[in-house]
């Protein structure tokens, strides 16, 4: 599902974000990212997802190697098989949360009508069927994080990337969030989440340790 080899990402000025970075991500798996700010977890995951290119090293994500693969490819590839979820929601506060949902499909070139019945349903997968019509900015902090989910989840992809999805929320909040994306994970769909967090990291199987561009440990439950 997910390979790196010896991936290197540099940044102007000789910044080294990543150093070497090899790892290997089965399909259908769970694993947490954790680490200190500047450690590097950001980067990996843009480069997970495709919004980044490694400087060197080779990245396959579905057997498509980044480095060679064409720009409209890899926006292909984001549009059908990866979703996302960030600590900031992202949400149009002029749309409803209905529409919200329904525009993270646009790019898959299906008309409103379809995007809007599967929104509703991604919706109802999270707890929300009661809020299709409401405005974002009337949920509280945990429902707007369920909104984004299901707008990253209702394209149904094979990857799931959550970047501290629970950050900006209060505790319970938090929680119910992570119960949701290990649900999501258990249907079938690759998770990998990066978080500060030791004890949200310590809810998935797998935990890779990074400091300084590096994965320091690779720990299994």
């Amino acid at each position: 599902m997910i390979e790196l080899s010896e991936v290197i990402k540099e940044y102007a000025g000789g910044v080294r974000a990543l150093r070497g970075i090899s790892l290997q991500v089965a399909d259908g798996e769970q694993v947490a990212i954790v680490g200190p700010s500047g450690s590097g977890k950001t980067t990996m995951l843009t480069i997970l997802g495709t919004l980044e290119r490694p400087t060197s090293g080779r990245v396959e994500i579905e057997g498509t190697a980044i480095a060679e693969a064409s720009d409209p490819a890899l926006a292909g590839l984001r549009a059908h098989r990866i979703g996302f979820v960030f600590q900031s929601f992202h949400l149009q506060e002029t749309m409803s949360v209905l529409d919200n949902v329904a525009t993270g499909m646009l790019y898959m070139g299906l008309p409103l009508r379809e995007r809007r019945r599967i929104a509703r349903g991604a919706l109802d997968r999270v707890g929300l069927s009661h809020r299709v019509d409401f405005r974002p900015r009337t949920l509280s902090g945990g429902e707007r994080q369920r909104v984004a989910i299901a707008r990253a989840v209702a394209k149904q992809p094979a990857i799931l990337l959550a970047d501290e999805p629970t950050g900006n929320l209060d505790s319970r909040s938090g929680a119910g969030v992570l119960e949701l994306l290990h649900g999501l994970g258990l249907d079938g769909a690759t998770l990998v989440l990066i978080t500060h967090d030791a004890a949200v990291a310590d809810t998935f199987p797998r935990r890779l340790h990074m400091r300084d561009g590096e994965i320091i440990e690779d720990e299994a439950a």
